[in-house]
């Protein structure tokens, strides 16, 4: 090249300063992965609670894929955070009634001082009697006053106008929403004491399955109505069927009051949350979408495993 054609590409060349450290160009590496924690307890196969396994002893598959476990705490490592669903709508008062001292007893044996828990009273309002608090007795104290009529306690979720009676989806789905999902790297559990009927919700069973989820929250029921089994219409079995699959969904349990003492069953309860694993790891599908995954733990050969069934990203 000419030195008369080199010319104006030298002067083009000096005539461009060199990019400032401010103005080179970023590079960021983003990365999108998060831990998936799950909490979950293990019987082996005469139903006994198993305590004692080492991390060694889980395997975890997200849709049939096997993935590695990175994080692993056992039994009371973790603070527990425990939400009381209580169904107050006409016909379930009584029952809320006679299980105010069993409540008492039952946060007094699972609660350490570490450990908080809240209250929520719901016809077709939500009302927050009691927020999170470590005292059992501050607990039933608010769920006594309530039940004798004290209407004055703040509600959780949108203020709606509800013509009927019972809003179980929206108490479930607010509560974690609103209170669980904050609990984070505390073992979260909420109990739902209710027949399981329901005619006043935003919200459906399935929003409040993956709330649950969502959030790694088992939920344990008591099932409570007054007829009895050959007595029980379309309506009862409705109920009883949703907590089942409330509660199978996402790890917990559910019981009938009519076929085993409240006591028991709080006593099932307390020994399962005083028994609790929590595993976690990091997903390797790469995909960035809200699709349910299905997530399978297993401990060994005759090991009975229970834990939510699976997540859907955020």
């Amino acid at each position: 090249m000419s030195l008369q054609h080199l010319l104006p590409v030298l002067v083009l060349g000096l005539g461009l300063p060199a990019l400032s450290q401010q103005e080179q160009p970023e590079f960021r590496l983003q990365v999108n992965s998060r831990l998936i924690s799950t909490t979950l307890t293990v019987r082996d196969a005469n139903g006994k609670l198993v305590t004692n396994l080492p991390q060694t002893a889980f395997h975890i598959k997200e849709d049939g894929i096997d993935q590695t476990v990175r994080y692993y705490a056992s039994q009371r490592e973790l603070p527990l955070s425990i939400a009381l669903i209580v169904d107050a709508s006409g016909s379930q008062d009584k029952f809320v009634k006679e299980h105010e001292h069993e409540i008492e007893d039952f946060l007094r044996e699972v609660m350490e001082p570490r450990d908080r828990a809240f209250a929520i009273c719901f016809g077709n309002h939500l009302r927050l009697v009691s927020d999170w608090t470590s005292s059992p007795v501050a607990i039933t104290d608010t769920v006594h006053r309530f039940n004798k009529g004290e209407r004055n306690f703040p509600e959780i979720g949108p203020k709606e106008e509800r013509e009927l009676g019972t809003a179980l989806y929206d108490a479930v789905y607010f509560s974690i929403t609103e209170k669980m999902e904050a609990e984070r790297e505390h073992r979260r559990v909420l109990i739902v004491f209710s027949d399981g009927e329901e005619n006043s919700s935003e919200h459906d069973l399935i929003d409040a399955i993956t709330a649950a989820q969502g959030a790694d929250t088992l939920v344990y029921a008591l099932r409570t109505t007054e007829n009895k089994e050959k007595k029980m219409n379309a309506r009862d079995r409705y109920g009883m069927r949703v907590l089942d699959h409330l509660t199978e969904a996402t790890g917990g349990q559910s019981f009938d009051v009519r076929k085993e003492s409240s006591k028991e069953i709080f006593a099932a309860i307390a020994a399962d949350l005083k028994s609790l694993y929590e595993i976690g790891y990091y997903s390797n599908n790469p995909a960035h979408d809200r699709r349910f995954r299905k997530v399978t733990i297993t401990a060994g050969e005759g090991m009975v495993v229970r834990a939510r069934e699976g997540y859907a990203p955020r």
